[in-house]
């Protein structure tokens, strides 16, 4: 399996991702970018800030990874989640899945962005001219 798992405070590059599924056997190459948008459920949002463990979402993300590829040896890998304030248009993930075909390099990267987004522990706030609120959050307010 070619994997680029990878948490980062830093601006992600679609690029790292595609340059790290690309292989000679790979008839398609499926990428998923996600952005900070500037609403949510019809209200303004200004700003995100993404929260996570570094070293327990990467595991999580690498487990999703080989979950993914464990009977399909030739589908590749990569995903990339950004951490800290990003500002509306910034990229917040990037996932990539190649295959020798395209409909498994699709399923591929759906398995991949969905598992992500149920299962790795990765938190975001969201800002807009009302203050600001974690999304999913459930029980006492967080500060």
């Amino acid at each position: 399996m070619g994997a680029l798992i990878d948490v980062r405070d830093t601006p992600l590059s679609v690029d790292d991702a595609l340059q790290a599924v690309r292989h000679d056997a790979a008839g398609g190459v499926v990428l998923f970018v996600g952005m900070v948008r500037d609403q949510n459920d019809g209200k303004p949002v200004s700003l995100l800030e993404y929260e996570a463990y570094g070293a327990m979402a990467k595991a999580e993300m690498q487990r999703i990874a080989d979950e993914i590829v464990a009977g399909h040896a030739e589908v590749r890998i990569a995903a990339i989640h950004r951490v800290g304030a990003l500002k509306v248009g910034d990229i917040a993930i990037v996932c990539a899945a190649s295959a020798p075909h395209r409909q498994l390099a699709f399923e591929a990267c759906r398995l991949l962005i969905d598992g992500i987004k149920e299962r790795v522990p990765v938190w975001k706030r969201e800002h807009g001219p009302d203050g600001s609120t974690w999304v999913g959050w459930e029980g006492p307010s967080r500060p």
